[in-house]
């Protein structure tokens, strides 16, 4: 177990371009996999996550060969993917093995999935059932993974309303919908992220998107293209957070992926009165990128909207560390799926946000932080072994008068290798240790 050891810095400075968008990457090879002929990929984010999915695919008999974020796939056709001679053990991803329940619940072939500790702890229910209702054969004790799937199983379109705002169900029941007979269609009541739909339709594939509601005819097949990946707005938000929050500073984040189903960060903190700037839009295979300029800013505590919380599902760790820096009680309600993710984010950030002398007050379905000074020194401040929760404390140290040692940092590689690297670059102080 390796930990990170912060001190306070002085003014950040720099410009930065940080890994590869998760999303993009995971969709990538499982697209490219099942397509017909060749995918190239670039800026694939080199993160534990994103290389468990390409590693499952290879077992899967995927010829896919890397040159570090370089990645060229061979792809096997829809029906070309062959029977694991082992489990699929997928780490700490919660995107691979949801998205590819759907996937695998559609093939000729057995299959087990399988992760890590804190991935054997999350719900899968909220696909196994719809699974269930398409004809799948697919059981995890307590819905939990391990996942068994049986293979054979013959599958139908179903029209699904989802229960909460989740691209991952989305996801998976889009793949699934590829080999079901007739149309599937997933209806929103909430904008989620959009990228299967997109990649979909950038490999070909007729996608239908209407008054939320998201529909496929199954049946086709995909046709290998080049994906230039950008830059993940996840990994970008710690140091659009640390910029907002850091006295006399400047920062600018290169080629970031703007989806506006991924923009929620920004608008939050724009409403609490962020300095943030983009410029140089332009599309890049389907998605739109910017660069975003941050600046130290003055920020207010808000009642964050419902209709953002969405939108900025996987930023909010960090975004509590901007409350906690904000003039006034930041609110956050309707945001219950933050309790299922990694670990429950909620109560996670709430004790490490006591342990720094930050008054906050945990919710059902959210929080509410009083912002101020961090005024303790803790000795020490678990993770969980949640990644975003170890970055979020370590960009709490730019204005802590107080080093913060953060326990369980090893998960951070699974989507930001170099962290620490790009945060030393800019003037902060963190050291990984053991």
């Amino acid at each position: 177990m390796s930990n990170f050891l912060t001190s306070n810095s002085g003014p950040l400075k720099g410009s930065i371009k940080v890994p590869g968008d998760k999303s993009i990457s995971h969709r990538s090879i499982m697209l490219g996999s099942i397509a017909e002929g060749v995918t190239r990929v670039s800026g694939f984010l080199e993160g534990g996550d994103s290389l468990a999915t390409l590693n499952a695919f290879r077992d899967m008999g995927v010829q896919i060969e890397r040159n570090g974020s370089n990645v060229v796939i061979h792809g096997v056709g829809m029906r070309g993917l062959k029977e694991p001679k082992k489990p699929l053990n997928l780490g700490n991803s919660g995107t691979s093995i949801r998205l590819m329940s759907g996937l695998l619940s559609a093939q000729n072939f057995d299959s087990e999935l399988c992760g890590d500790e804190s991935l054997s702890t999350r719900p899968m229910g909220r696909v196994i059932n719809p699974l269930l209702e398409m004809g799948a054969d697919i059981f995890g004790d307590d819905s939990r993974p391990p996942l068994t799937i049986k293979g054979g199983s013959k599958l139908s379109g179903i029209e699904y309303t989802l229960p909460v705002a989740s691209a991952q169900i989305k996801s998976c029941l889009l793949l699934a919908g590829l080999y079901g007979e007739g149309i599937t269609t997933v209806i929103e009541n909430e904008i989620s992220r959009d990228h299967t739909e997109r990649m979909l339709r950038g490999f070909g594939y007729d996608v239908t998107s209407s008054n939320n509601r998201i529909s496929l005819l199954g049946g086709g097949s995909l046709q290998g293209c080049d994906i230039e990946v950008p830059s993940d707005i996840s990994s970008a938000a710690f140091f659009m957070v640390a910029g907002c929050i850091s006295k006399d500073s400047s920062i600018t984040l290169n080629s970031v992926n703007i989806n506006p189903t991924r923009t929620g960060v920004i608008d939050i903190l724009k409403l609490m009165g962020g300095n943030i700037e983009l410029f140089n839009q332009k599309l890049q295979a389907g998605e739109l990128i910017a660069d975003i300029k941050v600046a130290s800013s003055n920020l207010k505590g808000i009642q964050i909207p419902e209709n953002l919380v969405p939108l900025a599902i996987d930023e909010f760790p960090v975004l509590f560390i901007a409350a906690c820096c904000a003039e006034g009680e930041t609110v956050l309600t309707g945001a219950k799926e933050l309790r299922v993710k990694e670990s429950d984010r909620i109560q996670v950030m709430a004790d490490g946000l006591t342990s720094l002398g930050i008054e906050n007050h945990v919710l059902e379905d959210g929080i509410r932080i009083l912002g101020g000074e961090f005024t303790k020194q803790a000795s020490s401040i678990k993770s969980h072994y949640d990644h975003r929760i170890s970055m979020a404390f370590a960009i709490a140290s730019v204005r802590s008068k107080f080093d913060i040692e953060v326990e369980g940092v090893d998960n951070v590689k699974t989507s930001f290798p170099n962290f620490v690297k790009l945060a030393n670059s800019i003037g902060m102080s963190i050291k990984q240790v053991g």
